[in-house]
């Protein structure tokens, strides 16, 4: 079995380049480079990843490119590039000889428009996706959900992961309309759903497996064994729990399911779905 985690970050960190970590994320105000995320994959048997943006910067970008060639497990990069510009599908023709570039993601979530997903300039550089081989994470609340819907039958062709499940009001212990929508997405085969960034939606300090269970059925029930990819969301997940809890938590979640279905949600839907 071939187990990657399809999620993670790396940063050097800098107040001012990571606004969103707030006081309250003190364990996440310090450098998380490769060396500190090795020991967690081997005790794991995680023998490849994907680094996935936490800035939006092309700088950001080349350098998460820059450490996958220097570190072989490092498998793919989930970067970030500027998919509204009028020049992005000349940054596109230039970055197909980055072969470990394996998708893009912009921070809709943070957008203050809550229809960004479907404007117009950032539409017209998905659609210039088409063809490239690059995968488009999709990292948005649970209320946009009604948006991605859309967003994702403009461009039938093009290849989507979901991340962190949309993320769910856990606190609130809120199913729907959540459940719906996910159901909804689900019908569309170009999407692909990351389980991750669940703990993070729950009580930081308090949580449990049985508290996100009704979450991972609704997921596993609408994408299936064969759209699901396992995700860390290192270090972020930090905030709420250590690498190997959520670890154990999937595994036990995931037990009851055939051997090949494991084996696709602990690496073989991420080896397919960003070619690594």
């Amino acid at each position: 079995m071939t187990r990657i985690d399809a999620h993670h970050h790396l940063w050097r960190y800098k107040p001012e380049e990571y606004g969103w970590i707030t006081e309250q994320m003190s364990v996440l105000r310090r450098n998380f480079l490769p060396g500190d995320l090795k020991p967690l994959l081997d005790r794991a048997d995680i023998v490849g990843t994907i680094a996935v943006q936490a800035r939006q910067s092309l700088e950001e970008t080349e350098w998460l490119l820059q450490l996958a060639e220097e570190v072989t497990w490092i498998r793919g990069v989930v970067g970030w590039a500027p998919i509204g510009a009028l020049d992005f599908p000349g940054w596109l023709e230039t970055s197909q000889q980055k072969i470990k570039l394996k998708g893009l993601r912009h921070v809709i979530q943070d957008e203050p428009d809550e229809q960004f997903i479907l404007n117009e300039d950032f539409n017209r550089g998905i659609a210039a996706m088409r063809g490239s081989g690059l995968v488009y994470d999709i990292l948005i609340y649970a209320r946009y959900l009604p948006q991605a819907v859309q967003f994702v039958d403009r461009h039938p062709e093009q290849l989507f992961v979901l991340d962190h499940c949309a993320k769910p009001a856990i606190t609130k212990r809120e199913l729907e309309p959540w459940a719906r929508y996910m159901r909804e997405l689900a019908r569309r085969a170009n999407v692909f759903c990351k389980i991750s960034g669940l703990v993070t939606e729950a009580d930081w300090g308090h949580w449990m497996p049985a508290a996100l269970e009704p979450y991972w059925r609704v997921v596993l029930d609408s994408f299936g064994p064969n759209r699901l990819l396992f995700g860390s969301d290192w270090p972020v997940a930090l905030l709420a729990s250590e690498y190997q809890r959520w670890v154990d938590t999937v595994a036990e979640w995931i037990a009851p399911l055939s051997e090949g279905e494991r084996e696709a949600i602990w690496g073989g839907n991420a080896l397919r779905v960003y070619s690594l």
